[in-house]
């Protein structure tokens, strides 16, 4: 699957399970929403805390597996190298991001208060490989 293929699937299925590697070189999963930003870059919302964006500063690589809404039905594999923004520079892409996977937010002023409130950042993933390739 090439990463244009991959992307195509991501603008139309927003769930997903990410995968970043701890520090003992196990997998940590999480689920999460996913979408693409105007340079076709997958964008991720959350917490500065969370053990993913503590993983992927020692290790920016990142996988995920997106799945449709029902679970079942067509699913791919991804993985990419991962920039983390931070506000203040992430809020504008963060109302960017909820706008492409929920729709217009009743209200944005609240909105932002909660991004700063829970600390957000997004994570901008650049795709390096797609797959599945074959059936099996």
């Amino acid at each position: 699957m090439d990463l244009d293929e991959a992307r195509a699937v991501i603008a139309e299925q927003h769930r997903a399970v990410l995968s970043t590697m701890r520090s003992d070189g196990t997998p940590q999963l999480s689920p999460v929403l996913v979408t693409l930003d105007g340079d076709q870059n997958v964008i991720i919302s959350t917490r500065q805390t969370a053990y993913k964006v503590r993983n992927l500063r020692r290790d920016p690589r990142l996988w995920l597996c997106v799945l449709p809404d029902g679970f079942f039905g067509r699913w791919i594999q991804v993985a990419g190298d991962v920039e983390i923004l931070e506000l203040p520079d992430a809020m504008e892409p963060l109302v960017d991001y909820y706008r492409r996977t929920m729709g217009e937010h009743p209200d944005w002023d609240d909105y932002r208060e909660a991004m700063r409130r829970e600390q957000r950042v997004l994570l901008r993933v650049e795709l390096t490989s797609a797959g599945p390739d074959r059936a099996g």
